[in-house]
């Protein structure tokens, strides 16, 4: 019998990657200014010199948001999530997969370029095949958290993580890709559940990071019908599209096949697939 904390800790981290892929777009209901943290600031060196790739910081010192590229260009992102939380290191151990190399060959085998959203703890818990796929140029790799905890209150059941934890937290997942062997980390981070308020983009404002949204949520959380994950897709992609997946082969299993039916069809339609540093910078600003 799996004890009561982590079984809680289980149905929290599913219904995160559940709200990733069906959620509606994530709540940034603007709340009351409040003072910085006082942590010390170390922006990555790698991050740093990504800049060009992201955004201008948006008005009252908030961090940039970006969802969609707003351009007739078909052109099309297809993100993945590469969760893993704080506490889900028994569940590993146990042989839980929250990896899935077979979805990584399908993309090489395509040769579809994608940006992989990764948290620290799974670049902690996967080292060779976080450096494997941060040496691959088909391939960027962006921040996550290092814990998967909400950056809001009210975020699927998820642990709160408190603000004077959010920018260490962000700065820890830098520290552990670049540990694992990611070199140049992008500078993009994208919100457990996607779930953010301007309190959270205030806070990372400083660590010139872009965060990272979607218009087309694929349903391939908990899926198994493949089919039905990449005709969602394809109902909702339009022309500057950011869409949101998975590489986490027990919560999203069938991820791969989906790909492998819904990658040759948007080629099909006359998408090209790129990564966000490209539709970001189709897109001049956040939308």
């Amino acid at each position: 019998m799996i004890p009561l904390v982590r079984r809680v800790a289980a149905v929290c981290a599913f219904g995160a990657l559940l709200a990733a892929c069906g959620a509606p777009a994530a709540p940034h209901t603007p709340v009351r200014s409040s003072a910085p943290s006082a942590v010390p600031l170390v922006v990555p060196s790698s991050v740093a010199a990504s800049r060009a790739a992201a955004l201008a910081a948006g008005s009252g010192a908030l961090a940039p948001v970006f969802r969609s590229a707003p351009t007739q260009a078909k052109l099309v992102a297809l993100t993945f999530d590469a969760d893993m939380t704080a506490d889900d290191g028994p569940r590993a151990e146990d042989g839980e997969h929250f990896d899935n190399p077979q979805l990584i060959d399908a993309l090489r085998e395509l040769k579809v370029p994608a940006t992989l959203f990764m948290t620290g703890r799974w670049a902690d818990q996967y080292p060779e095949e976080a450096r494997d796929i941060g040496r691959d140029p088909l391939f960027e790799i962006a921040n996550h958290s290092y814990s998967h905890y909400s950056f809001t209150d009210g975020c699927f059941g998820l642990p709160v993580l408190p603000q004077s934890r959010m920018r260490t937290d962000v700065q820890r997942a830098f520290t552990a890709l670049r540990k694992a062997g990611v070199a140049h980390p992008m500078p993009y981070f994208r919100f457990p559940g996607g779930c953010y308020d301007n309190r959270a983009l205030r806070e990372l404002s400083p660590l010139g990071v872009t965060a990272v949204e979607w218009d087309v949520v694929s349903g391939d959380a908990g899926a198994t019908d493949a089919g039905a994950v990449s005709r969602q897709v394809l109902r909702g992609v339009r022309p500057g599209s950011v869409v949101v997946l998975h590489c986490t082969q027990s919560g999203a299993p069938v991820t791969e096949p989906a790909v492998r039916t819904l990658v040759p069809e948007l080629r099909k339609r006359g998408y090209r697939l790129v990564k966000i540093s490209e539709l970001i910078k189709a897109a001049g600003g956040p939308r």
